[in-house]
């Protein structure tokens, strides 16, 4: 099938599935938490506010307003806190590669 005709039966697909009808549209829902204690993750990692602010790139001020209660992660803060909490080690060294990746690309 050439590659036009794959293009125009996915987007026969994509409409199909938006109207409700019949597809074999693959869906995965991902179950983002509503609230997340940014505190407890941030003292289960050993890190001062200062510490878990620098490294995660959150700014030190919003920090203490979630921990406080006076304001709440969005949507991709919270995922992002949820990363952190379940796998710290990944979300480290993703960040470490990007950063030594500008600074090749930089130098």
């Amino acid at each position: 099938m050439a590659k036009r005709h794959k293009i125009v039966a996915g987007l026969r697909e994509a409409i199909s599935y938006a109207k409700g009808g019949p597809s074999q549209v693959r869906v995965t829902r991902i179950n983002v938490p509503d609230n997340i204690d940014v505190r407890a993750v941030r003292e289960r990692l050993s890190m001062s506010q200062a510490e878990f602010a620098l490294r995660y790139g959150f700014s030190l001020g919003t920090l203490r307003q979630w921990e406080q209660g006076r304001r709440y992660p969005d949507g991709s803060a919270r995922v992002l806190l949820t990363v952190i909490a379940h796998e710290h080690e990944a979300v480290e060294k993703a960040l470490r590669q990007e950063s030594t990746e500008k600074l090749v690309a930089a130098g």
